[in-house]
């Protein structure tokens, strides 16, 4: 299972040609592909017109879609910005910090295409696709 962030679906249905979309292109239909709550919820609030909201809402609803967030996981990310902190990194997105430590936590490869992940791959043993 892989879990694909906001940064990468934003560019699919944009269809800006990254490599990031390029590789959800071909993982789509032959690897499990997951979606967290507060990244469908990114996602769907960039759409200005219906019909492509619709569209969005279904492809991606389709998905597995994980709950990001609880005591435990809220506890782990503020554990995470600190220990980044510490090293002089300062992530700019609370939710960044909260999909990374999700992927971490539940050992899930994120695919983004986000250089505030990067931290979180070199310091903190995030997997990515």
């Amino acid at each position: 299972m892989i879990m694909v962030d906001s940064s990468v679906w934003v560019d699919y249905f944009n269809g800006t040609d990254t490599l990031a979309v390029k590789k959800l292109d071909t993982l789509l239909g032959v690897q499990p592909i997951c979606i967290g709550d507060l990244i469908l919820a990114e996602v769907l609030q960039g759409f200005r017109h219906d019909r492509d909201y619709q569209t969005a809402k279904s492809l991606l609803g389709s998905l597995p879609i994980h709950s990001l967030l609880g005591v435990n996981m809220a506890l782990k990310s503020a554990e995470n910005f600190r220990k980044l902190r510490k090293q002089g990194i300062t992530v700019r997105k609370t939710v960044d910090t909260i999909i990374a430590t999700y992927c971490i936590e539940n050992s899930l490869p994120l695919l983004h295409s986000d250089k505030d992940f990067l931290p979180f791959q070199q310091f903190l043993g995030l997997q990515v696709v």
